[in-house]
């Protein structure tokens, strides 16, 4: 059973970060910029702190649910912090990689995004209720450690994975790094745009 608690969390959370978001498209350019030894310290720290993340949302899951305006409170953080994260990209498009980086910087930027990250929100909101509703997750701090420990590898799984192909983009297709910090901040663009059509839907069109 424990096992399963461990699989459970690490599966979900890894599907969890399969689309694109702040954190796996800023850990892309991440690598492109700063290479796979900064990666992977941003990476290590990030999961660090999803390990704590998960413990918290899970426990406050129900809670959370009930509130009514939470979901609008998640889009508008998301609208600012796409916008903001995709015009400080556009802004340094054209600027060289640095030749050596601090490795503290990699750690420093994982633990911060770690605890910036509201997607997590809504989808342990959903994701945790489900399977707690369920009977999945047992009841206690035990299994619930368990499952944050396969949560934390689910996402250090996934992102390591969008850092190796973010290597394996670059070196097969020769691109360079300019190209690939516009189509960054373009999709950081257009996640924030999502999100704004979706209020408006939200305020105009479903009341």
């Amino acid at each position: 059973m424990i096992f399963l608690t461990f699989f459970l969390g690490l599966i979900a959370n890894f599907i969890g970060y399969i689309p694109p978001g702040n954190i796996n498209l800023t850990l892309t350019q991440l690598t492109i910029n700063r290479g796979m030894r900064q990666a992977l310290r941003f990476i290590t720290a990030f999961s660090s702190v999803e390990f704590i993340f998960t413990i918290i949302i899970m426990q406050a899951a129900e809670w959370l649910a009930a509130q009514k305006h939470v979901d609008t409170i998640i889009d508008w953080v998301m609208i600012v912090l796409f916008s903001v994260m995709g015009t400080i990209t556009w802004i340094n498009r054209n600027k060289p990689p640095k030749a050596k980086y601090n490795d503290r910087e990699s750690i420093r930027y994982g633990i911060l995004l770690g605890f910036i990250n509201p997607m997590q929100i809504p989808f342990w909101m959903i994701a945790g209720t489900y399977l707690l509703a369920h009977h999945w997750i047992l009841p206690g701090m035990f299994a619930l450690v368990i499952f944050s420990l396969g949560s934390a590898a689910g996402s250090f799984l996934c992102l390591y994975l969008y850092a190796r192909s973010a290597k394996y983009i670059q070196s097969k297709f020769a691109l360079s790094t300019q190209l690939l910090n516009k189509s960054i901040a373009i999709l950081f663009f257009s996640l924030a745009a999502y999100h704004i059509v979706k209020q408006i839907y939200v305020v105009f069109f479903k009341h």
